[in-house]
């Protein structure tokens, strides 16, 4: 069976701190997936208040997310902090894509946690249509 193997594109946004929360921890006594999911959310939702907005308000429509893939490396554990860079991926006219590589240091040692990538629309929860990214937003998805 082939692994999802994810590659992090060059425009990097931002990078976020994260601590691991005991509620992260599953019976394995490391970070459940569903826990990385959550995580990856919390740093675009930071992300986005850097930049002004919320996942709900992003210049003019919400955002959803469309897909999600998560490609494992090493466990994460109760008092890591995590490390999220987020970087940006194709951009259409009406979706974009996000990238997070989650990293934590141990014994002076950086250590790859996981890649994942979501595809995010540019969506009008009230008319429940897709609306176009505006000049602003594929800014941002620039780096600028």
């Amino acid at each position: 069976m082939g692994r999802i193997k994810i590659e992090m594109p060059s425009v990097k946004l931002t990078e976020i701190n994260i601590p691991v929360r005991i509620t992260d921890i599953n019976y394995g006594n490391h970070v459940g997936n569903d826990a990385f999911v959550a995580i990856i959310h919390e740093a675009r939702l930071q992300w986005l208040n850097q930049k002004g907005y919320s996942e709900l308000s992003f210049d003019g429509a919400g955002l959803i997310m469309s897909d999600l893939a998560m490609e494992f490396k090493n466990e994460s554990f109760y008092g890591d902090l995590i490390h999220a860079a987020i970087y940006a991926g194709e951009i259409s006219r009406v979706s974009f894509e996000l990238y997070y590589q989650l990293t934590t240091e141990r014994a002076n040692t950086r250590i790859l946690l996981m890649n994942a990538k979501t595809g995010m629309i540019h969506y009008n929860y009230e008319t429940k249509k897709t609306v176009s990214l505006s000049d602003r937003i594929k800014n941002i998805l620039s780096g600028n």
